[in-house]
């Protein structure tokens, strides 16, 4: 078998992937990043929404910018629609083109140093016992071992070089989000306004939403509850019925299918030798599920952290620790406050969304973040959402 020797292996060429790529191989490390997939980006797995934050990683490019939300609309069960606008925006800013975007990071990576490799699958870690050392790969030219310092695992959702480390990323039913989506063409929208839809018959444990991306096109999908998830009620059969009520005329261009963690953050995303990141880390937000700008956030702290333990000869997982103390320190609350948020919100029946709707009718509110809205709900709502209060305040 062939041997390859680099600093840092990253196995996983999404946003987090090629983020901690750049980073590292920014401050002198060797670098090789890898993806199973022939092609970077492809398939889609996401909805395609994102902060306009990102701007602090990547120069916009309308190259992958499909749309630029200045708002969006939230309709309760009864059709009740609550507005949010403004400049601010924590979640949806930019409708993107993750193919084209995921390519841009991934040529980044490859421009401050790192080698780029597609059609590369990891198929264990290697170790002398104990130490991980590298990973063993299949590749177009048959398997390497390819021994590294540190092993970066952004392997997504499912994250098995999370799991053949030893650490525990298992997922209970109830902390998945089940998703599924059309791309669709030939839809009459608001090219301006994303739109989310609650109700236990639209999405249970969840939402729908729709995401313009020009010229009449939008993405369409919804995801649902694990737990809820089962025969005849999947999160598909409830999209056949969304769309069916919603854009009957409307063209299907593309189906996407997926899912996302929203247990929160893992207590331990280090170990001698490998630090996990983005999804495989649970860097997402679980109250909306919305998590590329965490798992850049962290990505960025990650290739720091790994860029200065390797310059420093101690890879150890008590030096890598600095890296889950910076995330816990940057975004932590956030998500633990969106776990806790998620919990309250999961126990609310269509009735209890459709007075809190109600209680907003007519109010536009002038920033399109979750802590917003959730801070003007328990404004109107004191007595309703005292327990929600005691959470995000």
């Amino acid at each position: 078998m062939k041997e390859e020797r680099y600093d840092v292996v990253v196995v996983g060429a999404g946003p987090a992937g090629s983020i901690t790529a750049r980073t590292a191989a920014s401050q002198g490390l060797e670098v090789l990043l890898i993806d199973r997939k022939q092609e970077i980006g492809v398939p889609v797995c996401c909805a395609e929404g994102i902060s306009n934050a990102v701007e602090r990683f990547i120069q916009p490019d309308k190259r992958w910018i499909c749309a630029e939300v200045k708002g969006a609309n939230i309709y309760s069960p009864d059709g009740t629609k609550v507005t949010l606008s403004g400049s601010k925006t924590e979640e949806v800013g930019y409708v993107v083109d993750r193919k084209e975007f995921d390519k841009a990071l991934a040529t980044e990576a490859a421009s401050a140093g790192a080698e780029v490799r597609v059609k590369t699958e990891a198929y264990g870690i290697i170790t002398d016992g104990t130490r991980k050392k590298g990973v063993y790969v299949r590749g177009m030219d048959g398997n390497t071992r390819i021994y590294a310092d540190i092993i970066v695992g952004a392997d997504g959702v499912e994250s098995k070089i999370g799991r053949w480390a030893g650490i525990n990323t298992h997922l209970k039913p109830s902390e998945l989000c089940i998703c599924a989506e059309y791309l669709m063409c030939n839809v009459e929208i608001d090219e301006e306004f994303s739109e989310f839809f609650l109700g236990e018959k639209v999405a249970p444990r969840g939402y729908a939403w729709v995401f313009p991306k020009g010229e009449n096109c939008a993405n369409v999908g919804l995801g649902i509850g694990g737990d809820v998830s089962k025969d005849k009620h999947r999160a598909m059969d409830y999209l056949r019925a969304f769309v069916h009520d919603k854009f009957p005329d409307g063209e299907i261009m593309a189906e996407i299918y997926g899912a996302v963690p929203l247990s929160g953050p893992l207590h331990k995303s280090v170990s001698d030798g490998l630090v996990l990141v983005g999804d495989a880390a649970r860097h997402v937000n679980p109250l909306t599920g919305g998590g590329i700008l965490y798992a850049m956030q962290a990505a960025e702290i990650a290739g720091d952290v790994i860029a200065k333990a390797i310059h420093e000869g101690d890879t150890s997982e008590d030096r890598l620790k600095e890296y889950d103390n910076r995330c816990r320190s940057e975004f932590g609350k956030r998500l633990e406050t969106a776990l806790k948020a998620k919990e309250f919100f999961f126990r609310l029946s269509d009735d209890d969304f459709n007075a809190l709707a109600h209680s907003l009718e007519g109010v536009n509110l002038k920033e399109l973040s979750t802590r917003a809205l959730v801070l003007e709900l328990i404004k109107r709502n004191p007595r309703r959402l005292v327990d929600l209060a005691k959470i995000v305040l």
